[in-house]
């Protein structure tokens, strides 16, 4: 076998168990929760266990992507690999919540290093003709762990412990780091780096005040007008201002503020904020629908996002083969409509009349429709930029995407609660009390809390109507989120991937095959 050929896999066997750890480590706690709560107590606080994660990979993933930029990305990668396995280890051996909360931080921080240099490795290996194959590849890997996460948490939890769904990680990890210390080798550049210590201040600063408001906000104590909550967004908003004077003047910014200016870039992380909204509503709230409406249990419903998880992979797959022959705008005009066709079936013809299997078609398309992002939006935006900046850019998306996420989690579960409150006032024999109690309605899935509450059959089923309807109300909401991506699509004009000419940086056969820029290190393999 030939060498090179050789290390060439090695890296991107390394560069996948690495992507699919940390994508998966995003959802593979939510069906092994319940099992946690009551080993460790801290159910007052267990939201932190995903906002922990969240908030230090959103934190994070700007800061790594520029330095990868600045310093060469094995270094960062291996750097994610080590503080993911550190905060593996140690969110295995919690013994109570509010460590595992700060554990999990630290398991974000390696993530926000991990995710967006996948991208941009592959990017540098691999010429233009191979790139959209490549990118597919692994926006399917990262599709697939997005959703593949709760069957994963449920069938480790019940077959192993809580602790092996953090366990699990270490062999893959170590595998990861093996790979890439035997495969990927970067020629050293001598240049002389300034780190925009400043902006990263004011960055970090900017994101807290905003994830702390999104995650707080609703919450006891902390109401939505409250002064605590508007402190909170306003001081995330002065941040940022300060942020975006800082990066004007400074000489190496975090974030290459003029990178904006091109259509194509700024399309990109639009369409990503808008597509995290969809995806975190549909990973949501289809498998609390159908389990109000089909009584199903939590780890029953563990499986429900495998049809709209297959629709992803497919479309993945897709999006990065014909992304490098077609026009981006054309291939992701097909994704907005399939996603809002998708959209549409959710939110206007199902109801709790429409069957498992027909639900099961509609996420299939959900899924075909979102799955294109994960390939095509890392290739328009790494052809976007110069070749200095492709460790900041891919990084950008994953930020934005994570953004969408969380804000679409915040808006949505505000709505769906008022929603669900408002179709209570309807039912009879329901105090104000066991309303404000039971918030959302999500509550009312466990048997054990419809005990406690002592609510009869009738009761339990008239609450259950109404929260299969506060659901279908967020999904017809959710349909103005591609609507709006159409608006991005379309401004990211005739760009599409131009094949490399013989000889030149990036082609085959080149001096410099792997298509690394001026100034950054270049891989290479022996």
């Amino acid at each position: 076998m030939d060498t090179k050929n050789s290390s060439v896999k090695l890296v991107v066997a390394g560069l996948l168990l690495g992507l699919f750890m940390a994508s998966l480590d995003q959802t593979i706690v939510s069906t092994a929760m319940t099992t946690i709560i009551k080993r460790l107590g801290g159910f007052e606080s267990f939201i932190w266990v995903y906002s922990a994660y969240m908030i230090a990979m959103v934190v994070s993933t700007p800061i790594f992507g520029k330095l990868s930029d600045m310093y060469g990305r094995k270094r960062f990668f291996l750097l994610g690999l080590a503080l993911f396995l550190v905060g593996s280890i140690l969110c295995g051996t919690a013994t109570n919540m509010d460590q595992l909360i700060i554990y999990r931080a630290i398991q974000g921080i390696g993530g926000g290093a991990l995710m967006p240099i996948v991208f941009t490795i592959i990017f540098d290996l691999f010429p233009a003709e191979k790139r959209g194959k490549m990118m597919g590849l692994f926006g399917a890997v990262f599709g697939l762990s997005s959703v593949f996460g709760p069957i994963m948490g449920g069938a480790i939890t019940d077959n192993l412990s809580w602790r092996w769904i953090f366990y699990i990680n270490v062999p893959i990890g170590i595998l990861s780091i093996i790979f890439i210390l035997k495969g990927y080798h970067e020629t050293r550049v001598s240049k002389k780096q300034s780190i925009d210590w400043f902006g990263a201040i004011l960055l970090t600063a900017a994101i807290l005040f905003l994830m702390f408001g999104l995650e707080l906000g609703g919450t006891d104590g902390w109401a939505w007008g409250s002064a605590q909550t508007i402190s909170l967004f306003v001081a995330a908003g002065v941040m940022t201002v300060l942020f975006l004077i800082a990066e004007r003047f400074a000489k190496d910014p975090i974030i290459k503020l003029s990178l904006f200016k091109t259509k194509l870039f700024t399309s990109s992380m639009g369409i990503s904020v808008l597509y995290g909204g969809v995806m975190m509503a549909s990973a949501t709230y289809i498998p609390i629908f159908i389990q109000g409406v089909f009584h199903k249990t939590a780890t029953e419903t563990s499986t429900v996002l495998t049809p709209m998880m297959l629709g992803v992979v497919v479309s993945a797959q897709l999006g990065g083969r014909i992304g490098i022959k077609f026009r981006y705008r054309d291939v992701m005009l097909v994704s907005a409509i399939t996603l809002i066709v998708g959209s549409f079936l959710l939110g206007f013809v199902m109801d709790p009349s429409t069957s498992q299997f027909l639900i099961g078609v509609f996420m299939v398309i959900v899924g075909l429709g979102m799955g294109v992002s994960f390939s095509l939006l890392n290739i328009s935006t790494l052809n976007a930029v110069p070749p200095q900046y492709k460790g900041s850019a891919s990084s950008l998306i994953t930020f934005f995407r994570t953004i969408g996420s969380a804000l679409g989690i915040t808006v949505f579960g505000t709505l769906q609660k008022h929603e669900f409150q408002e179709g209570i006032k309807q039912l009879p024999n329901i105090p104000a009390e066991m309303a404000e109690k039971i918030k959302g309605g999500q509550a009312l899935l466990d048997p054990d809390v419809q005990a406690q509450m002592r609510l009869s059959p009738e009761i339990v089923n008239a609450l259950l109507g109404k929260l299969s309807d506060s659901i279908l109300f967020i999904f017809q909401w959710s349909l103005l989120l591609p609507i709006l991506a159409l608006v991005f699509v379309f401004l990211m004009g005739n760009a599409r991937m131009a094949a490399p000419k013989p000889g030149a940086q990036g082609a085959p056969g080149s001096s410099n095959p792997q298509g690394g820029g001026a100034g950054k290190p270049e891989p290479s393999f022996h």
